[in-house]
């Protein structure tokens, strides 16, 4: 898919191949980043999808960090660092943006979350969050604070599995504040899991298998899946435990 619109933040990136040190060696080795050529991202609403181990994160991880985000999450001027474990592949990776400049940005992370609640404490930026203590609340409280205090209009949003503390009916919350904030000129990627987040209509998915493949909702794995065990839960639930 190329994407046109010089209005979008990022408009697609490119893997250096040539200066790849080795396809062998993690991270290049991981088949989504050993075939990655050009991904384009849709000027709303980019889905990531894949199994675990499939890459995403990483992906994902290089993006934010080649655009400016720490590797452990935040807005551009969080720079703290538990322990340096993001991959060497943001630096392999070109980001080719669009005309327009984020007002602002945010890459979430949910793995590292802990971390960054604990630096937001630290600097006591509490305020900027809701006023109450991220780590005062529960998982998902704490996920939906930063989502609906702390992202705005005309920004640049990389989400790394944000559904992963997130109940149903918040993911669906999500849904509704993610479409607040494109109508207001936002752009983000997402890597997700859940059927629901990925949902949203006006977004390009790209399903990991060897590479990259466009896809309908319809046709995710996490869809048809999810569809399977509703509709025929006993004959399902019969099968996984025979």
């Amino acid at each position: 898919m190329e994407q046109n619109s010089l209005n979008q933040y990022i408009r697609y990136i490119e893997l250096d191949r040539d200066n790849v040190p080795s396809f062998s060696e993690y991270p290049f080795n991981l088949p989504a980043v050993k075939n990655l050529g050009r991904l384009s991202f849709h000027p709303k609403v980019t889905f990531i999808v894949g199994e675990n181990g499939s890459g995403k994160s990483t992906i994902l991880e290089s993006i934010a960090v080649a655009f400016g985000f720490n590797a452990e999450g935040g807005t551009k001027n969080f720079t703290f660092s538990s322990r340096a474990t993001h991959s060497e592949l943001n630096q392999h990776i070109k980001i080719v943006k669009g005309a327009k400049k984020p007002r602002d940005g945010f890459f979430f992370r949910a793995e590292s979350f802990y971390n960054f609640a604990t630096n937001v404490e630290e600097l006591k930026l509490n305020d900027a969050y809701g006023g109450r203590s991220l780590h005062e609340q529960s998982h998902g409280e704490s996920f939906f604070a930063v989502f609906q205090n702390r992202f705005s209009r005309d920004s640049i949003y990389i989400l790394d599995e944000p559904e992963a503390a997130l109940s149903p009916s918040r993911q669906m919350s999500l849904i509704t504040r993610m479409h607040d904030l494109i109508k207001e000129g936002s752009q983000f990627i997402i890597a997700t899991h859940s059927p629901i987040i990925m949902a949203y209509p006006d977004a390009v998915i790209y399903q990991i298998n060897e590479g990259f493949e466009q896809v309908r909702y319809e046709d995710t794995e996490h869809y048809q899946i999810t569809r399977s065990f509703i509709n025929s839960r006993q004959k399902m639930l019969d099968i996984l435990m025979e």
